[in-house]
């Protein structure tokens, strides 16, 4: 790190700890040259996740649309908060560790669709029918007897 002082290239980090929003971490810094002293800040970048929908387009990620759908799938459910929280964690833990800029929402779905089977049957059925977009009461079925096998 070059001083910011005398503009000396090398510095030495004699104290770290994590920042007050605990996303970063503060280094306290001095100069070989100068013995000045200061501070940095490191912070991990991030690249935004981008959905691909089904028509092509385009949309940053946003946790609250997954919260949200999934919300609704479990809405008069026995399905605690947490449960909920849960879900959405491990389905968003799952994509980011994918390491890909762009994911299909389909994947999300599907991830989706994987953990509520586990939670609750109705909630599944009620996400499933919305995701794969369900034109008749066959369909439907077609879905429940997959379930029940």
């Amino acid at each position: 790190m070059k001083c910011p002082f005398c503009g000396h290239p090398d510095t030495s980090v004699i104290d770290s700890r994590p920042a007050d929003d605990n996303s970063s971490i503060r280094r306290r810094r001095v100069c070989s040259a100068c013995d000045k002293r200061f501070t940095t800040y490191e912070k991990v970048e991030t690249i935004p996740l981008i959905i691909v929908k089904k028509d092509k387009n385009r949309e940053t990620y946003d946790r609250r649309k997954l919260e949200g759908g999934v919300l609704r799938a479990c809405h008069k459910r026995p399905v605690t908060a947490a449960q909920i929280s849960q879900i959405v964690d491990d389905v968003e833990t799952e994509i980011f560790s994918r390491e890909e800029k762009e994911i299909e929402s389909h994947v999300i779905g599907e991830l989706v669709m994987e953990k509520l089977k586990d939670v609750d049957a109705v909630a599944y059925v009620r996400f499933a029918s919305v995701y794969k977009d369900f034109k008749d009461v066959d369909t439907f079925m077609d879905e429940l007897k997959k379930m029940l096998k």
